[in-house]
């Protein structure tokens, strides 16, 4: 049985854990998560069509690093992958939005939460 095209896929993520890119040398924290994609036409059509994501699946902003520097990326769930290291991550705006890290995730700060 094939899925339907519109039908969105629940999230296997949630905010504050670390996940890791699967084609990617980069892994974030999680700190928002779209039913299905969010983003422009333009930003999907940059990827290249051999990796570009399906659009009918969860897609999580993340607070990321590589070994050069910090960033917010946009990633789909076919592409991440959850990191169970424990390892922190070191992005410097982890502080305004999680309060502590325990058992490998963060705690998001009350005062974030919608």
């Amino acid at each position: 049985m094939t899925e339907h095209p519109t039908t969105t896929a629940t999230a296997t993520f949630g905010i504050g854990e670390v996940v890791r890119h699967k084609l990617f040398p980069f892994r974030g924290v999680i700190f928002d998560v779209d039913p299905e994609f969010a983003n422009s036409e333009e930003w999907w059509e940059a990827i290249p069509e051999p990796v570009r994501p399906r659009k009918d699946q969860p897609f999580y902003h993340l607070l990321a690093e590589n070994d050069e520097s910090a960033y917010v990326a946009y990633v789909s769930q076919q592409n991440l992958i959850r990191e169970d290291g424990g390892e922190e991550v070191g992005h410097p705006a982890i502080p305004q939005m999680f309060g502590g890290f325990e058992d490998g995730r963060y705690i998001l700060r009350p005062e974030v939460r919608n």
